[in-house]
């Protein structure tokens, strides 16, 4: 199959935030009904920043002029460490296939080009979030899981 990946513009922020929504609403088995308004809002404004600053880079997928996937990467910097000299990481998100195209090699050249798309700017620590259905993915590409990180929630 013929697949043409489009690498996100900032005319594409409609599409991008409604993907990103779907992909909240799979990801945390969330109905319809759930509001999620603010959560758009806010998506819509990060993706005006960072896609116009360069510090998130996505892709979009079609089959003819159907979109069928979508797939994001965002850079931010923390402090310096021995392991990471620069700071610099990325991390990988919004991967979403259309469940008609799902096991066709989408998403793996999705996660291609993100990673590239690090790699491209030297930054080497890439990390990501793994819904069960995505992990066999992430780990055939070579992703592991970590663990020696810890979280905080402040609800």
């Amino acid at each position: 199959m013929n697949y043409f990946y489009k690498r996100a513009a900032v005319s594409d922020i409609d599409l991008l935030t409604k993907t990103r929504i779907e992909v909240l609403r799979a990801a945390n088995q969330l109905s319809e009904s759930v509001e999620m308004s603010m959560v758009e809002q806010q998506s819509r404004e990060y993706y005006e920043e960072a896609l116009s600053s360069g510090n998130h880079v996505g892709y979009l997928v079609f089959d003819g002029d159907l979109f069928i996937g979508a797939g994001g990467v965002s850079f931010f910097r923390v402090m310096p460490t021995f392991h990471n000299p620069t700071g610099w990481k990325a991390y990988i998100m919004n991967m979403y296939t259309n469940p008609a195209y799902r096991r066709r090699g989408i998403a793996y050249h999705m996660l291609e080009l993100l990673v590239q798309e690090a790699r491209n700017r030297d930054i080497s620590f890439i990390s990501l979030e793994a819904t069960q259905m995505g992990r066999p993915l992430y780990e055939k590409f070579g992703f592991v899981k970590m663990e020696e990180e810890m979280v905080y929630s402040a609800h």
